[in-house]
Parts: structure tokens; C-alpha cells; sequence
């Protein structure tokens, strides 16, 4: 049973506005973007590639959890069942790794873009693009499947109800009696990811600085870390709620558990919602795109 937000029970309808809100925003964008990217032939490129990949990552992410959590709100409908919490864990942590493996690909193809600009076709294929894309699931789906079977073998002697709006591992585990053993999983799952994923990506970035200096005219340095921009907003967004969050568990440790926990929501639906809106408004081809989809209408 998944209690919501604690200490905020009697605002569940008013918190909902603003998810609603943000999660009809992240299905607009992210559904736009996978059918502009579909059906323009402009955009079979590996960058859009990459980028059909994020969107289709965020949309599972958001609506993993979204969902349950506004029937909590809106009907307080706080029951579900045990192996039904263990398939929404599996899936928004596995999602979640896997958005970070797409996010350091994305880094990838600007380093190759940028500092290899004329081996670029011939180093990101389809075939490159399509084996990073299941290298991505197979280690999100080979770090993540432990987990559950771990959980249905612990015995719960702190009740049934997570204190939070919806099955996140670390909510799960404080139910269990010994959980040692998962806490050090759990922990050591996310810095793997997040240090070595963010050790790549700031790898990258020095390596594209480097290049982009070298470049003679000012306009080149401009328009070679222009293409950037988007993917260095992305990082921006998916990162930084993470670290904040972290940070708060760490400094904060007596702060509302509500605090936390309406943090550790931003930081799911945060990305999903503001990552369309960054490659929209930074990459010409598929603000393009829009603006034609909107004066079709028009006429």
C-alpha cells in the first residue's frame, strides 16, 4: 500500500494539479518529438536516433508511476499488490539506467561529431546505433532483475505501508527486517551509474572543448558547441534533481519525509517533461517541424 505523500495527505488533490500538469506536458512532448523524428526523413540521423530513444525512455518513466500516483490523489486508491510494486520498481529504476546509458551515447555522438566530424558516418552506423541501444537494455535489465527476486525472499516485519507515492527500492527495503545486504546493492547499483556514466560525459566534453578552442573563427566555435547545447541542458535536467536529492538525504536527514519525497517525484518527472521542450527550442530542424505542423492547421 503506497501512503502518498505523508504529512500532506488533505493537499493530495491540490499537489496533483501540478503533476497532471507536467505529465500531460511529457506525453505531448515526447510523443511529438518520437512522431516528428518518424516521419521526417531529414532526421534518421544518429543524433535523432538517440534522441527517439530518450523520448521513448521518458514516456515509460513518467508513466510507470504517474498514473498510480494520480489514482492516490484524485481516489485515494493507495492498494497494490506486492509483485505489481516489485514490476513498477523494476521498471522505473531499469528505465532509469537505461536513460543514463542514452544520455552518455548522446555524449558520444557530439564527441564523435565535433572532434571526428569526417569519420562521423562511417563510426555511428545503424548497426553501432542499434548494439549501443541493446547494450543499454541488457545492463539495465542485468543490474535491475536481483533486485526483485531479493525482495520476494525478505521476510516484512514493518508492515505494508511504503511511506511514499510509489514503489521506490530504498521505500520497499525500510519495510524489510534485514536489508544489509540490498542497501549496499542499492547503493552501490547507483554510484556504478552515475559516476562512470558522468565520468564519460565530462570525458567527452573536455575533448570537445579542446577541439571547438582550436577551431580559427569565432562563428565555427559558436556553431560546433551550439550543437551541444541541447544534450548539455538534457544532462542539466536529469542529473542535477538527482545530486540535489542526494544531497538532501545526506545534509537533511531531519527534514519531512513529504520533502523528500516530493523531490524524489521532480526528479522523475522533471526530465521527461523539460527534455522535449530543450530539443525543441535548440535544434532548428525539428522547431521547424512544429511551426510547419502549426501553420498546416492554420490554413
Amino acid at each position: 500500500t503506497g501512503r502518498g505523500i505523508p504529512g500532506l495527505e488533505q493537499l493530495h488533490v491540490w499537489i496533483s494539479i501540478p503533476f497532471c500538469f507536467a505529465y500531460t506536458l511529457a506525453l505531448l512532448g515526447n510523443c511529438t518529438l518520437l512522431f516528428i523524428i518518424q516521419a521526417d526523413a531529414a532526421l534518421h540521423e544518429p543524433m535523432y536516433f538517440f534522441l527517439a530513444m530518450l523520448a521513448a525512455i521518458d514516456l515509460v518513466l513518467s508513466s510507470t508511476t504517474l498514473p498510480k500516483m494520480l489514482a492516490i490523489f484524485w481516489f485515494r486508491d493507495r492498494e497494490i499488490s506486492f509483485y505489481g510494486c516489485l514490476v513498477q520498481m523494476f521498471f522505473l529504476h531499469s528505465f532509469s539506467i537505461m536513460e543514463s546509458a542514452v544520455l552518455l551515447a548522446m555524449a558520444f555522438d557530439r564527441y564523435v561529431a565535433i572532434c571526428k566530424p569526417l569519420h562521423y558516418t562511417t563510426v555511428l552506423t545503424r548497426p553501432l546505433i542499434t548494439k549501443i541501444g541493446m547494450a543499454a537494455v541488457a545492463r539495465a535489465v542485468t543490474l535491475m532483475t536481483p533486485l526483485p527476486f531479493l525482495l520476494r525472499r525478505f521476510h516484512y516485519c514493518r508492515g505494508t505501508m511504503i511511506a511514499h507515492c510509489y514503489c521506490e527500492h530504498m521505500a520497499v527495503v525500510r519495510l524489510a527486517c534485514d536489508t544489509r545486504f540490498n542497501n549496499i546493492y542499492g547503493i552501490a547499483v547507483a554510484m556504478f551509474i552515475v559516476v562512470l556514466d558522468l565520468l564519460f560525459v565530462i570525458l567527452s566534453y573536455i575533448f570537445i572543448l579542446r577541439a571547438v578552442l582550436q577551431l580559427a573563427s569565432q562563428e565555427a566555435r559558436y556553431k560546433a558547441f551550439g550543437t551541444c547545447v541541447s544534450h548539455i541542458g538534457a544532462i542539466l535536467s536529469t542529473y542535477t534533481p538527482v545530486v540535489i536529492s542526494s544531497v538532501m538525504h545526506r545534509v537533511a536527514r531531519r527534514a519531512a519525509p513529504h520533502v523528500h519525497i516530493l523531490l524524489a517525484i521532480f526528479y522523475l518527472l522533471f526530465p521527461p517533461m523539460i527534455n522535449p521542450i530543450i530539443y525543441g527550442v535548440k535544434t532548428k530542424q525539428i522547431r521547424d517541424h512544429v511551426l510547419n505542423l502549426f501553420q498546416r492547421k492554420k490554413v
